[in-house]
């Protein structure tokens, strides 16, 4: 009965800090109360499903370490429909990762963070990393206009030394403002293969390939991508 107890009482705490709304993990601007990992290991949570399948649900892969934070999250395409009632692609889908530094201990700083997308063929690049292969993305998110080269990001996924983990580094270079800005978050081999396997399921999803088997899946309301996706995505699509 007793270690029924201090269950519960950890777990109505976790449920305070984290889980605000039923069925909603928070991700509040804000200092984050935990400095790494993703949960409490072995607890267990209780969740409400949503009543209506067109509602929106955030769920989100965060990584909290010393230096620096990581949130992914993963952004459906948007569609056109045609006068013939077909349905073409308007914006591809992706994956958006979310950098942010951290300013003390369990405390991160939302109001400089940093956005990466990673595109389906570069997700599909992460998924094939091997425990001792590395990778780099180039983005220019003014590429083909008149802001071409304003902005420089580059993401690089490094692998240990000893094969058990990587190192998962963003840079931007901002000629606007003439700053810089690095944010490295070193991964576990463990919290790699969760990213990895997240990718795995989504890659199907930001294609649009769902919808070959759901055609009528969530065009009552579209998909609209939440406020901090808006955000992200305008700075990273292309097109």
């Amino acid at each position: 009965m007793l270690k029924l107890q201090r269950w519960l009482s950890r777990n109505q705490l976790f449920e305070q800090v984290v889980c605000k709304k039923a069925g909603h993990v928070d991700h509040a601007f804000g200092s984050h109360p935990f400095s790494s990992g993703v949960g409490i290991p072995g607890q267990k949570f209780t969740h409400t499903v949503p009543k209506n399948e067109n509602d929106r649900v955030y769920a989100a892969y965060n990584v909290y370490k010393g230096k620096a934070g990581v949130s992914m999250f993963p952004c459906l395409p948007t569609f056109t429909k045609l006068e013939s009632g077909s349905l073409v692609i308007d914006r591809r889908g992706s994956i958006l990762l979310t950098f942010f530094p951290a300013i003390g201990e369990r405390k991160y700083d939302w109001t400089k963070k940093q956005f990466f997308s990673l595109s389906p063929t570069e997700v599909g690049t992460l998924i094939n990393l091997g425990p001792r292969d590395s990778c780099e993305f180039f983005h220019d998110p003014g590429m083909l206009s008149s802001t071409a080269g304003q902005v420089r990001k580059s993401l690089t996924i490094k692998a240990h030394a000893d094969g058990n983990g990587y190192f998962i580094s963003l840079n931007v270079v901002d000629n606007t403002k003439s700053t810089k800005e690095f944010l490295s978050v070193p991964f576990t081999a463990g919290e790699f293969s969760v990213m990895k396997t997240a990718c795995s399921f989504a890659l199907p999803h930001i294609l649009g390939w769902d919808r070959l088997t759901k055609p009528s899946l969530g065009m009552e309301k579209g998909f609209q991508p939440n406020k901090v996706n808006r955000e992200g995505l305008s700075l990273e699509w292309k097109r």
